[in-house]
């Protein structure tokens, strides 16, 4: 590890990513202690300690903390990545849009363009929503105010100052995948997150030193870490092989083909990125429904409730849309029928199928079966913090919520009061963009002649 670590820094190109990467990160960082003007700090504290075991703690671990302290990235990169779930949906639907997907590098420049006109349209209509939000908490806990000068002109600023804060952050995220290392929009999700586990593992030893959390509980909480990032990790790797075998043919004076070959279809193919936009369309409904909690009826709050982090109508949505987007994503970057067309032109063919169409069925029912296998186990990693924080909310589920509360213990209804979001969402991206980001830098190092960091196998990324 050490050895190549120094290859790294032995190589300038290598070196001039690695550094440009960690720069451009450290700039966003900084963003994180300038707030939005108008907002009080300490008044946003306390709602912050309310309110981080629920949906809106998970969002703002997306952010790095960046929500809970209205800072000028409080919106993060959710709003790019909600644009980029609504262009690929109308890529499917709109013929446009399809064909610009299909014209090279100029299509997806155009596309890109589409997409960031739909993030600052979206953090337009967020920001706006935050606003309105703190104005209508205008007094929490304490008696302090949440916003010193509420009105239109607290509204405009707040949508221009963090409008343009998730403006830079998508600047940056491009620089650092064009200029740097990795995906940056991934490696900014990354370090939001990976910043606030020092201070999660040390609140959570602060249980241990108070009495809130018993030894017991703290060694079952390990075990669990140690034998969830171990799954992850195997499904990550996992793919299934489809043996190619391609015919002998004669070219002029030479002969090719007669060797074989597979193609790795992954378990997981769209890895952590079904889990991502799940959490963005859930989180749209709750923005708008909070600009208008004045206005609104009961019915509106009912829905909205139902819909919070924890709750049985919330759970529904969350693993339907999981493993709805796992379908969605892994059928647009992956076409059966273009793989077995190509493998048709260059004489290979599925042994015991016929070329064509035939082999396009057989690997879309390969790649359904596993699929499936796939979405079930991002939907199971995902409610996994929900399980730990909060547990389960089964009591208004109609007509056998209230028995399934009584029977059930407290620590399935309730939780077993962990601190910090350990697993789901979390832990997919951390492990998810640090293999990524290990082979992208190892590809880069064996491309010079170097050894990587797996010098006896080599890592194979979520796509590989």
């Amino acid at each position: 590890m050490v050895e190549s670590l120094r290859n790294i820094f032995a190589v300038p190109d290598l070196r001039r990513r690695v550094f440009f990467t960690l720069a451009l990160l450290g700039v966003y960082r900084i963003g994180h202690h300038i707030p939005t003007p108008g907002v009080n700090t300490a008044a946003l504290a306390l709602l912050a300690e309310q309110a981080k075991n629920n949906l809106f703690g998970l969002y703002d671990m997306f952010s790095g903390g960046n929500l809970s302290r209205v800072t000028i990235f409080a919106l993060g990169i959710m709003p790019y990545i909600s644009a980029s779930i609504i262009l690929q949906l109308l890529t499917v639907v709109w013929p446009y849009l399809e064909r610009l997907s299909k014209e090279g590098e100029l299509g997806r420049r155009k596309i890109t363009q589409y997409t960031r006109y739909g993030t600052i349209l979206l953090s337009v209509v967020q920001a706006l929503g935050i606003a309105i939000y703190l104005e209508n908490q205008t007094r929490i806990a304490g008696g302090l105010p949440l916003v010193y000068n509420p009105g239109m002109a607290f509204r405009f600023m707040t949508v221009l100052t963090l409008t343009t804060g998730t403006t830079f952050i998508m600047w940056l995220g491009e620089q650092i995948t064009e200029r740097g290392i990795g995906n940056g929009m991934s490696l900014i999700i990354f370090a939001g997150i990976v910043v606030g586990l020092p201070r999660a593992v040390i609140a959570t030893f602060e249980q241990l030193r108070t009495g809130q959390m018993g030894l017991f509980r703290l060694l079952l909480l390990l075990a669990l870490m140690v034998v969830v990032v171990a799954a992850i990790i195997f499904v990550e790797r996992g793919h299934r092989r489809v043996m190619v075998q391609y015919a002998k043919r004669v070219v002029g004076r030479r002969m090719y083909g007669g060797s074989s070959t597979h193609i790795p279809l992954k378990v997981n193919t769209g890895g952590v990125i079904p889990v991502i936009f799940a959490s963005s369309i859930l989180a749209f409904p709750a923005t708008i429904a909070n600009m208008f909690t004045k206005t609104s009826g009961g019915w509106v709050e009912g829905i909205t409730k139902q819909l919070s982090y924890g709750y049985p109508l919330y759970n529904v949505f969350y693993i339907t849309g999981i493993i709805f987007f796992a379908y969605f994503y892994t059928a647009i970057i992956f076409n059966p029928d273009d793989v077995a067309e190509n493998m048709r032109k260059y004489g290979g063919f599925v042994p015991g199928i016929r070329p064509g169409k035939r082999t396009a069925e057989y690997i879309d029912t390969i790649l359904t079966r596993i699929t499936l296998a796939g979405a079930i186990y991002l939907a199971l990693v995902a409610i996994l913090p929900e399980f730990l924080i909060t547990g389960f909310k089964v009591a208004p589920i109609p007509f056998i919520g209230e028995r399934l509360d009584a029977v059930l213990p407290k620590f399935v209804t309730e939780g077993m009061n962990v601190q910090f979001y350990f697993g789901g969402t979390s832990l997919l991206i951390v492990v998810g963009v640090a293999m990524d980001t290990v082979q992208q830098v190892e590809s880069q190092l064996i491309m010079r002649h170097y050894d990587g960091f797996m010098k006896k196998t080599r890592m194979r990324g979520r796509r590989g």
